[in-house]
């Protein structure tokens, strides 16, 4: 059983971020840069499964410039047999991350796509269910258990109401919620043997793929500054602020 694991690199989570002068868009110079968090955990997931003996092989795929190779050594270390990088310069939206994906899943034919529920830099939670559609598969989001039975997969999912448990015939496309597991920390030597592992790139044209442009970034602004917060003494001096300065009530 074959897994396709897309990941996407990201300002670390642990960074605080600034926006540059200008409002173009967040400026990412000297900072450090991880896999992203959901990305990492269906890494982990991936290997768990491979460990289980029910995969056997997970290959990583990334879209981006050469810079986004860092990351996918990173998922080599933690587990993942090989990689495929789609080199884009540009930042994408996600139904043309979800296009560039399909003609990967096109030629690698994987049985399950695991996939992080979204990144926290676009924050859009779209690339999962557009590729699932590309691909007229089921799916399954924010997943927080995930069990292989024969060609079907069992999938426990967060939802408003609770957890909901699916029955999902493959191939399908699981995006990872924060539950499903905890991601391991790469060894040393499993950081130098991700170096020797097989890393392709290819392009949108050797995929077979036209991309055009499907949204514009107008400005970047950071959140505004919190204000200090007061102390009351009373629940009637808090009614009255809340009725009268604060006019919510």
């Amino acid at each position: 059983m074959k897994v396709l694991v897309p990941v996407k690199r990201v300002v670390d989570a642990n960074v605080k971020v600034r926006v540059k002068a200008d409002n173009t868009n967040v400026d990412t110079a000297n900072l450090k840069m991880a896999i992203n968090p959901f990305c990492e955990i269906a890494v982990e997931e991936a290997v768990r499964l491979k460990e289980a003996g029910v995969v056997s092989e997970i290959v990583v795929v990334s879209v981006g410039s050469k810079a986004v190779q860092e990351q996918m050594r990173t998922a080599m270390a933690l587990g993942a047999d090989r990689g495929i990088q789609v080199e884009a310069e540009d930042e994408l939206a996600p139904i043309s991350i979800a296009k560039l994906l399909k003609a990967v899943q096109d030629k690698e034919q994987a049985q399950l796509i695991l996939m992080g529920k979204q990144s926290i830099d676009g924050d859009n939670n779209q690339t999962g269910q557009m590729l699932a559609a590309l691909m007229d598969a089921p799916q399954a989001t924010f997943a927080s258990k995930l069990q292989v039975e024969g060609n079907t997969l069992l999938v426990t999912r967060e939802v408003d109401g609770g957890l909901q448990t699916l029955k999902l015939p493959m191939p399908a496309v699981i995006t990872t919620d924060l539950r499903l597991n905890e991601p391991r920390y790469a060894k040393l030597p499993d950081i130098m043997k991700a170096k020797r592992k097989p890393l392709d790139t290819v392009t949108a044209a050797d995929l077979g793929v036209t991309l055009k442009s499907h949204q514009n970034l107008v400005s970047v602004n950071a959140p505004a500054a919190r204000q200090a917060g007061i102390m009351v003494a009373s629940v009637e001096e808090l009614v009255e602020k809340l009725k009268n300065e604060a006019k919510v009530i």
